[in-house]
């Protein structure tokens, strides 16, 4: 019986030894898991600080191609009007030379210019 009991209790000091090791292994991976736990919140309020960081930009850039939109409608009427000018100054360039030329066939200025 004594063999047996030797026999027994060599599995007992192994089975006891067995569960030591799985009880580490699970301290060693609570560990691993509270690291990952602790990475992912740090993520997380990352991914939070740039998504208002990405809001904010995406808003700004909003106003600022509505300005240039409206800065581009401006120019746009601005040089409409400026060509209208343009054209309105050749025409009445036009007509001012012919009006001067039609002046210097005149007789009255003829004798007055030479």
């Amino acid at each position: 019986m004594t063999q047996q009991g030797a026999v027994l209790q060599g599995y007992n000091n192994e089975l006891v030894k067995c569960i030591e090791d799985l009880c580490m292994q699970k301290e060693e991976l609570n560990k691993q898991i509270q690291q990952a736990e602790e990475e992912k919140n740090k993520l997380q309020h990352e991914i939070q600080v740039l998504s208002e960081q990405l809001e904010c930009v995406c808003e700004n850039l909003a106003q600022k191609v509505a300005s240039r939109n409206e800065l581009d409608k401006i120019l746009a009427e601005t040089e409409a009007a400026y060509m209208k000018i343009l054209d309105s100054s050749r025409t009445l360039l036009n007509v001012l030379k012919k009006e001067v030329g039609s002046l210097k066939h005149m007789p009255e200025l003829k004798t007055n210019v030479t």
